[in-house]
């Protein structure tokens, strides 16, 4: 039986997932039978996940469709409107940095540096819990239905690039989260902790938080002020990014 054709064409940042001669241009599919359209979208290299809207011939379709010879596809990618709520996160294995940075940012962030992929896939279901990966092959497993391939390897730019993807700068609530555990922080009187402290710590601060999970103590010492020029670096970018919509 000879093989039917298609024709695709991913738009926007879909085309992240292809290889440059395939970008932005129309891309013949060969196929027997009449598959649903899901799987030559990711034979092609992309992951459900990430599509927002599917037209064959000028109609939109759904996951369910099955493909027909001569069949033009036009595949869209997700462009979320804010959240009514903040979103939960699970990020994979090699994101440590930026699941501290998400925390920092008041995300729930589930992160563990033992986390199997299947394990990965098994929270985000049951917790509805979105996926953060580099992995993209992690996105392709048939039960996700949220999940996102972060393009930036460097974790402040990657946290910049999930607020303005996922329209969550309206969502930022700082040192809502412990970086260590994603435990909640909150007020701890002095007295209650003074024996735990080193001296100077002691002397010098009043104001003390405490994480609600591990127990770990914060205070706003150096490190806060750290922390704060890393806040007021986000802040540039949301100014941007607000400027543009």
């Amino acid at each position: 039986m000879k093989p039917h054709h298609a024709r695709f064409r991913f738009h926007g940042c879909l085309n992240d997932f292809l290889p440059p001669d395939r970008r932005h241009v129309g891309i013949d599919y060969r196929f027997r039978d009449a598959p649903g359209i899901k799987d030559p979208v990711e034979a092609l290299g992309v992951p459900h996940s990430e599509v927002g809207e599917i037209q064959v011939n000028n109609v939109p379709a759904g996951f369910g469709y099955q493909l027909q010879p001569g069949d033009q596809v036009e595949v869209h990618p997700r462009h979320p409107a804010p959240p009514a709520q903040a979103p939960r996160f699970v990020v994979d294995v090699n994101l440590g940095r930026l699941a501290r940075w998400l925390r920092l940012l008041g995300f729930d962030t589930l992160w563990r540096n033992d986390l199997e992929d299947r394990e990965i896939v098994d929270i985000s279901v049951e917790e509805s819990r979105i996926i953060l990966t580099r992995d993209r092959r992690l996105l392709f497993h048939r039960d996700i239905l949220d999940g996102y391939w972060i393009r930036s390897d460097q974790p402040d730019r990657q946290a910049t690039e999930i607020l303005d993807r996922l329209a969550l700068w309206n969502h930022i609530r700082p040192f809502l989260r412990c970086t260590d555990c994603n435990g909640l922080i909150q007020v701890i009187a002095k007295e209650s902790i003074a024996h735990k402290l080193e001296p100077l710590t002691r002397k010098y601060y009043d104001r003390f938080f405490r994480c609600s999970q591990c127990g770990k103590i914060y205070w706003q010492g150096s490190h806060y002020g750290n922390l704060m020029k890393k806040l007021q670096a986000l802040n540039h970018a949301r100014d941007h990014y607000h400027q543009h919509q």
